[in-house]
This record gives structure tokens, C-alpha cells and sequence, in this order.
């Protein structure tokens, strides 16, 4: 096996079990090594041809011809780094684990094609569109 295939099964092993964290960094468990860069991210996510089928929130990218996979925007839990490595080295299970369904749209896999720099890129360029917003409060009383 291929070091560069290895590495990416090793990723996505481990980020898919600390894919479920609320955190952006948590305290334990998954981290990317090193810091991205928003504008090489941001390049690469062009490159990779990520806007055919993404929109991403407040950026000025080219609209997908398809119905989009919306990116960023308002949050009230901010995606893990783990959670959008997994979802991008491992597309085939969304946000709540559950495999594609038959002839749905997917994404490529770039284990072969991306580069653990390039993939630290795109995640921190992912992580610079999205804003935390506070939970709203519901009151059980009327």
C-alpha cells in the first residue's frame, strides 16, 4: 500500500471516531498538525473543483451549477477540524454517520490527490466561514 493511502486511512480512522465533537479543537483527541492557511485553502478549494457542488457563506467564489452543499454561515456548535476531515477524505458518511444513499450526488476522493498540507488549508479555510451564534433560549413556560 501506498505511504500517501496509508496516511489517509490512518486520517480518516481517526478522525471519524472524533468526528462527533463540538469543539473546533477539543481538549483530547484529533488535531491537525500545524496551522492552515486561509487564502492556500481557499485556493485549493477552487483547484479541487469543491465549488461544482459547494456554496460557501459570505465568500466570493463562483455559485455551483447544482443544488449546493451550503459551507460556513452561522452556527451554533462550530464543526471540529476532525468532523470536516472525515467529511472531506471520507465523503460516503454525513454529519450523522450514515452512509450515501444510492445514486445520491458525491464527492471524489482525493486521498490520492491531496496533500496533507492542502487538506490542513481547506479546513482552515472552512473554519474562517463559519460564525458561532449563541443557542436560542425557549422557555418552557408560556
Amino acid at each position: 500500500m501506498r505511504p500517501s493511502m496509508k496516511l489517509a486511512g490512518a486520517l480518516a480512522c481517526l478522525a471519524m471516531s472524533l468526528a462527533c465533537s463540538t469543539a473546533r479543537d477539543p481538549a483530547k483527541g484529533f488535531r491537525l498538525a500545524g496551522t492552515g492557511d486561509t487564502q492556500r485553502g481557499k485556493a485549493a478549494f477552487q483547484e479541487f473543483g469543491c465549488t461544482e457542488c459547494h456554496e460557501v457563506s459570505g465568500a466570493n467564489l463562483p455559485l455551483p451549477a447544482v443544488q449546493a452543499v451550503r459551507l460556513g454561515g452561522s452556527v451554533t456548535h462550530q464543526p471540529s477540524d476532525g468532523y470536516l476531515v472525515t467529511a472531506i477524505i471520507n465523503p460516503a458518511y454525513h454529519a450523522k454517520g450514515q452512509p450515501t444513499q444510492a445514486g445520491a450526488l458525491h464527492m471524489p476522493d482525493f486521498a490520492a490527490r491531496m496533500t496533507v498540507q492542502q487538506l490542513t488549508d481547506i479546513v482552515a479555510y472552512l473554519q474562517s466561514r463559519y460564525a458561532l451564534s449563541p443557542m436560542p433560549v425557549r422557555s418552557e413556560f408560556p
